[in-house]
């Protein structure tokens, strides 16, 4: 069982940053996968970064890569997701979900979720 936290959503004008932040929780520390996804009203769901907690491995979505930085804080089971350049595209309920295991893609399933954090990028 992964217990998982978002924080950090909000609004902000086209071209601003917002860093979210995701507290996750377990008995086991190691061999954790952390990502963040993210859903636009009326759109699927998108798979955005990745992160391995062991080793720091990191994966972007195409669409986000070179604006997006996903980081972390194991000492704090913290995971971060600082996005630049941000759009209105990019707005949308942001998940932070977990699995176990390597490899670490935006594709994989993941088994744990979080409950979100809004974010809204206005033109």
């Amino acid at each position: 069982q992964v217990q998982l936290v978002e924080s950090g959503g909000g609004s902000v004008q086209a071209g601003g940053s917002l860093r979210l932040s995701c507290s996750h929780s377990t008995y086991i520390i190691s061999n954790r996968c952390i990502g963040w996804f993210r859903q636009a009203p009326g759109k699927e769901r998108e798979g955005v970064a990745t992160i391995y907690t062991s080793g720091g491995s990191t994966s972007y979505a195409d669409s986000v890569k070179g604006r997006f930085t996903i980081s972390q804080d194991n000492a704090k089971n913290m995971v971060y997701l600082q996005m630049d350049k941000l759009t209105p595209e990019d707005t949308g309920m942001y998940f932070c979900a977990a699995k176990f295991g390597f490899p670490c893609p935006p594709s994989a399933s993941f088994a744990y979720w979080g409950r979100g954090t809004p974010v809204n990028v206005s033109s």
